[in-house]
Formats: C-alpha cells, sequence, structure tokens
C-alpha cells in the first residue's frame, strides 16, 4: 500500500509535508518549519505525528520540533553531522542509513553544500524524494556552508535517481528559479514551455511541486551544467562541470 503524502504551504514560502502509512498509522513531517502549521495538516487529515525527519538545521526547517514533540511524543530523526545543531533529536543518520517508517525504507542520502549535514530522504518503494533546500524546481539552495564542488556533487546523487522519482522541495521558488534559468538556457524548450505551466499554476495560487527527476534534468540549469550550448553561453567550453555550475550558482547569488 502506498504512503500518502500531504504538501501544505508553511511560513511565507516555506512547504511542509506530511507522509503517512496507512497499514501501520505512522505519519511523519519532513521537517517542522511551523509548530502550528504542521498541527493544522494534522488535523486536516486526522492523523497522528510519529515522527519528524529534519533535513537540515536551518531555523525555518526546525522550528516547530519542540513544541510538536513535546506534545506527541513523536521520534525526531535528523542528520548526523547536525545533531548539535538540532534541540530535540533522539536519532540521528548518515549516508547509507535506511530507516524503516510502517511498511517503507527511507533511504538516507547525503547531500552536503546548502549545509554541510544536510540529508535527502528517498523511499523507493513510492518513488519519491524529499530534498529539503539541495534541490529545487529549476534550481538550488545557496551554498552557506559546503563548497560549488559539494554541492555539485550532492545534486549529481540527486540528477542519478529514476527519471519517475518525485521531489519534494522545501520552498516555492520555482517562478523566479525558472525566469533565471531562461538567462542560462533561453533556448530550451522543455524549460519554455515549463514556465508556461509554472506561471499558471502561480496565478492560481497553487504549488509547483512536487517535481521529478526528469523535469529537472530536462530544465534545470543546475543539473545542466555538462550540456554544451550552456558552456558556450557562458564562455566556459569544456570546463569542468562542476566550475560551470559554480558560474550559474553565482549568477543567480547576484540575481
Amino acid at each position: 500500500m502506498p504512503l500518502d503524502i500531504h504538501l501544505f504551504p508553511c511560513l511565507d514560502d516555506n512547504y511542509g509535508v506530511l507522509i503517512h502509512d496507512p497499514a501501520t498509522g505512522a505519519t511523519a513531517s519532513i521537517d517542522a518549519p511551523d509548530a502550528d502549521d504542521v498541527r493544522a495538516a494534522l488535523a486536516e487529515k486526522g492523523w497522528t505525528l510519529t515522527h519528524i525527519l529534519v533535513t537540515h538545521h536551518h531555523h525555518d526547517h526546525v522550528g516547530g520540533i519542540q513544541e510538536l514533540k513535546s506534545e506527541t511524543g513523536c521520534k525526531v530523526i535528523g542528520p548526523k553531522g547536525e545533531a548539535q545543531k538540532i534541540t530535540g533529536i533522539d536519532e540521528t543518520v548518515a549516508e547509507g542509513d535506511t530507516l524503516n517508517f510502517g511498511k517503507a525504507d527511507v533511504h538516507v542520502i547525503e547531500t552536503p553544500g546548502h549545509t554541510l549535514g544536510h540529508v535527502t530522504y528517498y523511499i523507493p518503494s513510492n518513488a519519491v524524494a524529499f530534498a529539503g533546500d539541495t534541490l529545487f524546481a529549476m534550481g538550488c539552495g545557496r551554498i552557506f556552508e559546503g563548497t560549488p564542488e559539494m554541492m555539485y556533487a550532492s545534486l549529481q546523487k540527486l540528477a542519478a535517481l529514476p527519471g519517475d522519482t518525485r521531489v519534494y522541495c522545501g520552498h516555492e521558488y520555482t517562478l523566479s528559479n525558472g525566469r533565471f534559468a531562461l538567462t542560462i538556457e533561453p533556448e530550451n524548450a522543455a524549460l519554455k514551455k515549463r514556465m508556461a505551466e509554472v506561471e499558471a499554476l502561480r496565478v492560481e495560487h497553487k504549488p509547483t511541486l512536487p517535481t521529478t527527476i526528469a523535469a529537472e534534468l530536462a530544465t534545470n540549469p543546475f543539473l545542466r551544467a555538462h550540456v554544451p550550448a550552456i558552456q558556450e553561453r557562458l564562455k566556459m567550453t569544456g570546463a569542468p562541470a562542476w566550475q560551470v555550475f559554480a558560474e550559474i550558482r553565482e549568477r543567480k547569488n547576484r540575481g
């Protein structure tokens, strides 16, 4: 039986996600940006929180943990490399670990760059990944603690997942990401088509997530640093892909 997944807005532009195993009743919040928003989402679905799976230590991803844990007694699981920065953590995970969540296995992928200990949670049986602030729709997270080479390697791990993998990201940044992507690859027909779809969704205040790995491989400039047309536009033909990525990230930072 597949997991039920519920996406909901939090704070200004964050997304919260609940995953629920109907067979066992287990319910996890991916991060906990805001206790009130998570609580309201749980009430809407009629689910009881049993776990919080933390991607990284930034406050807009952990701000609701303590309140939710004190109310529900839920188990808080997060990255080993950031355990000292996450109050209330019960269990730490690292690259290659597998968690049992209800009837599903949750694989842990270390994706450092945005923060040094950032992890992504991947559930192969449901073809879904929760990427926090590493991979966004048509974008990627800012590199606050790692290096461009580190971040590019993390993105390549995610790019190697099956194309039909649905990716849930931490923020609704898709429209601005897409506008920037068009400055890097304006001739990309798939990108132009996707932007039209994104613009229509946002006019109606609908989420642009989840995305898929296949969609990102076709339209996300941060996953396309190897493409000759992009390298040519940036005057970096033949450069290592991570260096091209670094230039794209720097341009986005300046924008």
